[in-house]
Parts: structure tokens; C-alpha cells; sequence
């Protein structure tokens, strides 16, 4: 590991000495925010958490326009804390009465998508994957945003971070030994700063952080309306000559129109102007009798230059944005957070070692990039020109095949995830497999509380020596396995990726250097 960033030049505060510092201050109560809070709570530091929205709830936050799919390491991430069955639990804010998306509504269930192409449960070859063991956590599930973040406020309630609402981050100054926050007629103080404040991000446009990437194609709408002849318009996804639309019954629509993103934001989305690029799109003179609901978004993908400046750092969405297609966003920033939680926090308790905090940014802008790029992919094939309808129709004949829908399953539920470790094991900077151990107890919930774990299938005496220093970090658990992959002991860190494992013997002061490394 490496510094890869260096703190700015120390700027005078007018904040008076004796303010109340927090460990860390977290600006945004999105599902990023408040993860990142409940981590780092987790791990024994002080936090709150500033949002600029005094009220949580959204109609854009619920069904359907709220549907999230959670891919599998974020679902792994829930399960390693508790948190998984809360999530899966009915969404107090579904609709019982809303009907089916247009992919449940097929002979064959779709496994996810590339472009609005399907591939199918049926023709993914799960062998491809040895270490993914079956479990509470081995596929992803739907929720939607209003679920998720009152499951994860509750949480993060629960264990003592402090929300509060109706504060937005208006200005930063950091020195060498805290950050001051000014939101509103209030100052804080932290000795830490994270940014988990959406797309628009305060805290990155303040730092000054360099954020560059690909400019927008496209308009995307989501409307909620009310139209007087709805079987007018074929149900499903559809390419046409002038973009792609998506139609539920009886009013839930999806379109993308490719002008460059020059009506997002720019001016309000009126019912004639919704009708208007419907029936350009659908080539159907729909008639549209009123809006419930109409929101615009683009395929705009930049990218934070560096995670970290100074005590300032950003996670999600403020780090990252890129279209929606795909559902990875969120997953993408709660993996952002998982990661920096644990490493954050041992730098402000001190027993960081050197490089930690900046394994984060080592960690997460490849796979953030890798996310834009997936991104930036299908835009290119969803484009109404012949050359992209060429290129998608190859895709498309690749994905029916057995290998193809393989691929893209991996892609798309985040198991191709892998951290470069250095070391030469398959398994080692991927997901921990979910073992169930002997007494039932599967691996994921003996890192509910927040620390590493070495997990040691043969109870040798000289591990369990060998990490006699970080007793307090790492959890001992000599133990069996019904299936042990062939593993006889590894040594996992506390967001759940695999740091070490042994197939035969394991040489204890191997494992004490990979654990001085983490630990």
C-alpha cells in the first residue's frame, strides 16, 4: 500500500477551541450514508450524519420508480450484519395491488439484464463459481430506496449515530487535526469528513475535488401517468428508431430519448412535453391525460480523480455517478462503504496500519471505474443508430448461449468482484464463502461484530498464537465445516474479503504478516 493522496495546506479556522468534535462527520442519510454511519458506530467511533432533506420520504423513493435490485456482495454485506432479514421483509410502502414488472411476467425467470437484454436463471452455469456457497445470501433480491433507508436509519439509531435532518453542508474547512462543517446558521467539528451527499455533491464541489468523465446521449424519463387509451401501447421494453421505452400497465413508463440530456433539469416535465416524446418514441399518438409522477435522468458517468483529500473523503454517488441501467449504483456505494467503515475507524482509534486508509481509495476506484465503463456499454448498444442495433444483436445472439448468460450473471450480481491483494489464492481478495460450521452458525454471522475473523478447520494451536496481538480485532473460531472447499483455515477482514487462506498446512507466520497488514 501506498499514500495516494496529500493533504492540503492547513487553513485558519474562526471556530472557537472548545467546540464538541465528532470522530466523523457523514454529510447525507441516503442508504450510503447511513451504512457508512452504522459501520462505523459498529466499530466504536462518533458520528453524525448531516442531511440538507428534512423529510426522508419521496414518492420517487417508492415503488415502482424506488425498485432496487441488490446484487450479491450487498446482500452478503447485510447478512455479515444482521441486517439482511429487516431488508427482505415486505416493504410497509408496496403497493400489494400494483401489478408485476413486465420481466416477472415470462415463462422463464430472467436472471438480470445487459442493455435490456435478458439472460435466464436456466442457463447460468454455477459451477463456474466454487467458492459461492448456497445460503440466506447467495442470490440478489428487490427492494425499494424508502425500505432500505428505513431499515438502515433504524439501525443506525439503534446503535448511537445522530441524524440530523434539515442540514446541509454549506461550507468546509479542514486543518491538519479536524475538519469545521458550517451548515446553515450551525458549525460542526469532526476530525473526519465523508461526502455520501448524492451526484450533486456539496462536499466534493467544496474540496475541490477533480471529477471527469463522459458528458450525457440521453434524456430518461420515468413518468407515472394517466392516459385515455393505454392499450394503445405494447407492454415490455422496446427499441425503436428514435430511442427505447418501457411500458408497465396501466401508466408506468420508462423512456430514454437521445438529445444529449438537454431536457434534464432545464426545464419543468409538463404533461405535453411527456406526450410529446412518447409518441415520437413509441411511434403511437398516445393521448396522456395527466402526470402522477414524471422524473428525468441521464447517462452523464464521471468520476472522483481520487477518493481522499486531506480529511475530507467521499463514498457513493458523490464519488461516482453513471446512468441507471443496470441497478448498480447503490450497490455500488454501499460496497464503498462497507470498505471504508472498518479502515476508517481503526485510523481514528490509532491501530491503523500504515497504508489502510489508503487501501480504500486502491480498492474501489478500479471497481468504480470498471461500474462506468459497464455503464457507458450499454448506452452504446441502446443507441437508435443501425451500427449500435448491429452490435446489440450480437450481444444478444452471445447472451442466449450458456457461457454468455454466465458472464453476464457474474457481471451483473457483482461475483466477479475481486480485490488484488498480491497473493496467488483464487479465493483470497473475494467474498468469504458462507460456511455453515459445525454448531449451525454460518461464517457471516461471526463477523456481525465488526471484527476479522480466522476461521481454522483444523484447531491449530500455533494460529491462534500467531494472532495473540490482535485478539481484540480478529475473532479466533476453531471450528468444522460440512463442505470445507478444500480449505483447512483462512483469515477474513471485517468487511467480509478473504485476506489469506491455506489448502494444506498453514505457516502461522504468514498468516501474523497478512494480519499486520490488515490489522
Amino acid at each position: 500500500m501506498h499514500a495516494s493522496s496529500v493533504p492540503p495546506a492547513p487553513s485558519v479556522s474562526s471556530v472557537p477551541p472548545l467546540l464538541p468534535i465528532h470522530d466523523v462527520i457523514v454529510a447525507g442519510a441516503g442508504p450510503v450514508g447511513l451504512f457508512l454511519a452504522c459501520e462505523l458506530r459498529l466499530a466504536g467511533v462518533s458520528v453524525l450524519v448531516l442531511e440538507q432533506a428534512g423529510n426522508p420520504q419521496s414518492p420517487l423513493k417508492q415503488l415502482p420508480f424506488g425498485m432496487r435490485g441488490l446484487s450479491i456482495p450487498t446482500v452478503e454485506a447485510l447478512h455479515r450484519r444482521g441486517l439482511l432479514d429487516a431488508v427482505k421483509a415486505p416493504s410497509p410502502a408496496a403497493n400489494a395491488t400494483a401489478s408485476m414488472p413486465h420481466w416477472l411476467q415470462q415463462p422463464r425467470r430472467a436472471g438480470g439484464h445487459f442493455a435490456g437484454m435478458q439472460f435466464y436463471l436456466d442457463q447460468v452455469d454455477h459451477a463456474k463459481w466454487p467458492y459461492h456457497l448456497s445460503g440466506p445470501a447467495d442470490a440478489g433480491i428487490a427492494t425499494d430506496m424508502q425500505h432500505i433507508e428505513a431499515v438502515l436509519a433504524a439501525r443506525a439509531d439503534a446503535v448511537g449515530a445522530e441524524i440530523m435532518r434539515g442540514a446541509g453542508v454549506d461550507s468546509v474547512e479542514q486543518s491538519d487535526e479536524h475538519v469545521d462543517i458550517h451548515a446553515g446558521a450551525q458549525t460542526f467539528r469532526a476530525r473526519w469528513l465523508v461526502g455520501c451527499d448524492g451526484g450533486r455533491s456539496t462536499v466534493r464541489k467544496i474540496g475541490g475535488f477533480g471529477f471527469a468523465g463522459t458528458e450525457p446521449e440521453f434524456t430518461g424519463y420515468s413518468v407515472e401517468a394517466e392516459m385515455a387509451d393505454p392499450q394503445l401501447l405494447p407492454p415490455g421494453r422496446h427499441y425503436t428508431p428514435a430511442g427505447m421505452f418501457t411500458f408497465q400497465p396501466p401508466g408506468t413508463i420508462a423512456m430514454v430519448d437521445f438529445d444529449g440530456g438537454a431536457f434534464h433539469r432545464t426545464q419543468p416535465v409538463t404533461r405535453e412535453h411527456v406526450e410529446s416524446v412518447l409518441r415520437r418514441i413509441s411511434g403511437v399518438d398516445v393521448t396522456v391525460t395527466a402526470l402522477r409522477l414524471a422524473a428525468t435522468w441521464t447517462d452523464r458517468a464521471f468520476q472522483a480523480a481520487t477518493y481522499r483529500k486531506g480529511r475530507v473523503l467521499l463514498a457513493g454517488d458523490a464519488a461516482h455517478v453513471h446512468s441507471p441501467l443496470g441497478g448498480q449504483g447503490l450497490n455500488l456505494g454501499l460496497g464503498d462503504a462497507m470498505n471504508l467503515g472498518w479502515k476508517l475507524a481503526a485510523t481514528i482509534r490509532g491501530d491503523a496500519p500504515d497504508g489502510l486508509l489508503d487501501s480504500y481509495e486502491t480498492e474501489r476506484h478500479p471497481v468504480g471505474a470498471q461500474i462506468l465503463d459497464w455503464s457507458r456499454a450499454q448506452v452504446g448498444l441502446m443507441r437508435p443508430d443501425e451500427s449500435s442495433r448491429a452490435l446489440a444483436a450480437v450481444i444478444r445472439d452471445l447472451i442466449a448461449t450458456r457461457d454468455g448468460a454466465t458472464y453476464f450473471a457474474e457481471r451483473v450480481w457483482g461475483l466477479s468482484l475481486r480485490y488484488e491483494l498480491g497473493d496467488k489464492h483464487p479465493l483470497v481478495g473475494r467474498s468469504a464463502p458462507d460456511f455453515i460450521l459445525a454448531d449451525g452458525s454460518r461464517l457471516g454471522e461471526h463477523l456481525r461484530n465488526g471484527k476479522g475473523l480466522l476461521l481454522d478447520f483444523g484447531a491449530d494451536a500455533a494460529l491462534q498464537t500467531a494472532i495473540r496481538r490482535w485478539n481484540e480485532r480478529i475473532t479466533y473460531c476453531a471450528t468444522d465445516a460440512g463442505d470445507k472447499l478444500g480449505l483447512s483455515a483462512l483469515l477474513v477482514r471485517p468487511d467480509g474479503i478473504v485476506a489469506w487462506a491455506g489448502d494444506g498446512a498453514a505457516d502461522p507466520e504468514e498468516v501474523a504478516q497478512v494480519a499486520a497488514r490488515w490489522f
